[in-house]
């Protein structure tokens, strides 16, 4: 059995040189080196703003759905929105592990969950088996590879395989809040009715204290009065997040006229950037975790308005990120009433 690299740079296909993520295509053979596993998968949860962008290519149909996510891992090898350059993560059962790999507190048989993007992920599917849109999953019949680099988590015992898939997929945002966010902070989070922003929200409020302010902003008033009423966040504005002045203004009025400590942007639709940047104070703190976002527009539109703000890139992963946020789930009945209700 060959060795690869820990990276999975030896299944780029093209172009050479570059890794996984980066790859136009990569080999997705199934048939594993010594330090892969073999990955039995059956649901794949699409990142948001790909899923999104896909529903609306698709105009909304199922079956055009279908054939555009067998179209894109046909081509590419991975499931790798070439629109949004997305991809999403997976839930599956171990079926096989390489023989460097077999200290790994892991068996043949363990559901796990992927914790690195479908974007770099080898994957092989052989029927779409059932589309969720209202909740972004995929059901499949198919594979995947994750190389010796890659991050994943055992289920845990005390909750649906589907209720911790939903909280998996967005684990890097609550935990990169829980980083971010001190007592007495004043935080806004954009996008704050999906799970990542209702995660978010909730360890936010968590991490402030009695002496901050967490400010929900969502499109429709039943989601700004159920935030509020859930106990998620201080204050819930309306405004959509493509509009930034009335975003500013809005977040003024909500706290007390100052600027914002720390936003933070779950949004699944582009141009977003200046919604999160322009609320912010000088020295505050910018984490777009939503992989709409243009780097380009957000680096230029700060310039632009002169404001000097640390902007984070949402990084799906940091230390400790699946527990953080299964335990968001654990402590709150309400969240988790809510995950159940929605995403199972």
């Amino acid at each position: 059995m060959k060795k690869g690299c820990k990276y999975g740079s030896h299944r780029v296909l093209e172009p050479q040189g570059v890794l996984t993520q980066a790859a136009y295509k990569i080999d997705n053979n199934m048939e594993i080196y010594s330090n892969e596993i073999l990955v039995d998968v059956q649901s794949l949860n699409i990142d948001s703003a790909s899923f999104t962008q896909i529903e609306e290519e698709a105009g909304g149909n199922i079956e055009k759905i279908k054939a555009k996510i067998m179209e894109i891992v046909g081509e590419r090898g991975k499931q790798q929105n070439p629109v949004t350059g997305s991809g999403g993560m997976f839930i599956g059962t171990v079926a096989k592990i390489g023989e460097d790999l077999k200290d790994r507190d892991l068996k043949v048989g363990d559901k796990i969950a992927s914790l690195v993007s479908l974007s770099l992920t080898p994957l092989k599917i052989e029927e779409i088996l059932d589309v969720k849109p209202e909740i972004d999953r995929v059901d499949i019949k198919g594979q995947a590879i994750l190389f010796e680099s890659g991050i994943y988590a055992k289920l845990p015992d005390d909750m649906p395989e589907n209720l911790a898939l939903a909280a998996l997929d967005v684990a890097g945002a609550p935990a990169q809040t829980a980083k971010l966010v001190k007592p007495g902070d004043s935080v806004l989070v954009l996008g704050a009715a999906g799970k990542s922003g209702m995660l978010c929200c909730y360890e936010a409020k968590k991490r402030v204290g009695p002496t901050g302010n967490v400010i929900a902003l969502v499109r429709k008033q039943e989601q700004a009065d159920n935030l509020v009423k859930w106990g998620f966040c201080h204050k819930a504005i309306l405004a959509s997040a493509q509009e930034p002045m009335a975003v500013l203004n809005k977040t003024l009025e909500a706290n007390k006229g100052k600027e914002v400590d720390i936003s933070i942007s779950c949004v699944n639709i582009p141009n977003t950037e200046m919604s999160c940047i322009l609320p912010v104070r000088d020295n505050g703190v910018v984490y777009f975790f939503s992989m709409a976002t243009s780097f380009t527009k957000a680096a230029l539109g700060a310039e632009g308005v002169g404001k000097d703000v640390t902007m984070i890139v949402g990084n799906g992963y940091t230390k400790d990120h699946a527990e953080i946020t299964l335990q968001e789930l654990r402590e709150s009945e309400t969240l988790r009433k809510i995950f159940e209700e929605r995403y199972i």
